[in-house]
């Protein structure tokens, strides 16, 4: 349990110090924050019922699409601020550089099957994010659509 604490300190953190680089606005820090740490435990839940890791990261960057989403609304704020910071925990920077290395010495047997862990992970990410854009696009279509019948 502590060490579940720590990884999601360590998002949240991931998540401000990477806003930090990319300039986002200082009071989208705090929401940007949760939102990784959030996505991370929701990942970190997933991982443990034994969903592959395409699967949990598909579901984790629709869960940053999403609350980005919301969080965008809230704070009157484009969605990138929210959802580019808190993916960073997500990227396969661990696979990345292990292909190189093997590629590297020699190894390309092991550097081709990091290489497909890297495509698969970045395939996944950018099918929860298309995934929570559709969903961002039923919900608003859906409460234009009630808000009309409502005026009628």
């Amino acid at each position: 349990m502590l060490m579940l604490l720590f990884e999601l300190l360590m998002a949240y953190l991931a998540t401000i110090c990477f806003g930090i680089i990319l300039n986002i606005p200082s009071k989208a820090f705090n929401i940007a924050g949760l939102i990784g740490a959030f996505s991370w435990a929701f990942y970190w839940g997933i991982s443990q019922l034994g969903v592959g890791i395409a699967f949990g990261n598909v579901l984790a960057a629709f869960l940053i699409s999403v609350l980005s989403m919301y969080a965008a609304q809230y704070k009157k704020m484009p969605m990138v601020i929210f959802n580019i910071p808190s993916l960073v925990s997500f990227v396969p920077g661990g696979q990345a550089y292990q292909m190189i290395r093997n590629f590297a010495i020699g190894q390309t047997q092991t550097a081709w099957s990091f290489l497909v862990q890297v495509v698969v992970i970045a395939g996944a990410i950018a099918m929860g994010f298309v995934l929570g854009e559709l969903y961002h696009q039923i919900w608003r279509y859906s409460r234009q659509k009630l808000a009309a019948h409502r005026e009628s």
